[in-house]
């Protein structure tokens, strides 16, 4: 299958719902902060070098989010953090969130100095490691840094 990164403008404009479902019921509520932070409008990837990106498949449905900030922990502007990165179950293993992952670091790159992400799960520790992260929990708020020379 093919999948294809755009860059999210509105997130209104999208149906992510079958994303915000399946997260919630794998117990995560980032899927859903992501909606109402967009509606309310205190996360719209609108600061300097931010952006949120989807990935589509070839029939248009969203099946990945996620999306780069200016890391809220850090007083450096050129900090960025990985932000509400999800992807489906059912594409999981397919390279979709590698695709989404390295969409976002190229972009990053332009912007940021490193980029900081926190997770407790073992399968997105090792899928940020791959992604060329490295392990650092030295900051309560973050467990890998992926830094730009």
């Amino acid at each position: 299958m093919k999948y294809i990164v755009e860059k999210v403008n509105d997130l209104r404009e999208l149906d992510i719902e079958e994303l915000v479902q399946e997260s919630e019921q794998e117990g995560y509520r980032f899927v859903t902060r992501l909606v109402n932070e967009f509606e309310d409008g205190t996360n719209t990837f609108n600061k300097p070098g931010e952006v949120l990106f989807c990935v589509k498949n070839e029939e248009d449905s969203v099946v990945a989010i996620g999306g780069i900030n200016q890391s809220p922990f850090s007083q450096e502007a050129d900090v960025g953090r990985l932000r509400r990165f999800y992807v489906l179950e059912a594409v999981r293993r397919e390279g979709v969130g590698t695709l989404l992952l390295q969409t976002i670091i190229e972009h990053a790159k332009q912007h940021f100095k490193e980029i900081t992400v926190r997770t407790d799960s073992a399968k997105a520790d090792a899928f940020y490691r791959a992604g060329g992260f490295s392990f650092d929990d030295s900051a309560s708020e973050t467990t890998h840094i992926l830094r730009f020379s």
